[in-house]
């Protein structure tokens, strides 16, 4: 079982490395979309090796990272409709 698992962990890990290709070959909001595919690529491969592993500390560094993806795409978004200059003095103004 943990064999699976770690080819599992392997397979996606593939799907990480075809997807720094829209990191570099696409504009902001395609970057920050490929950005995201490798955070949740990385989270899914850590829990596999966690569950191979029967080590709670990856669990951890697993479940830490998924928190600070959900915080990365919250600041993005933040950082986007700041940077777009919403209403006519640009502080979102109606």
């Amino acid at each position: 079982m943990a064999d699976f698992l770690v080819a599992a962990a392997g397979v996606l890990l593939l799907i990480a490395a075809t997807g720094l290709l829209g990191v570099w070959r696409s504009g902001a909001v395609g970057r920050m979309m490929a950005l995201q595919l490798l955070g949740t690529c990385a989270i899914a491969v850590l829990l596999l090796l966690a569950i191979a592993q029967q080590d709670a500390a990856v669990l951890d560094v697993a479940l830490l990272l998924a928190v600070l993806a959900a915080c990365a795409v919250a600041a993005f978004r933040a950082f986007a409709l700041r940077g777009r200059g919403r209403g006519p003095e640009g502080r979102g103004a109606p």
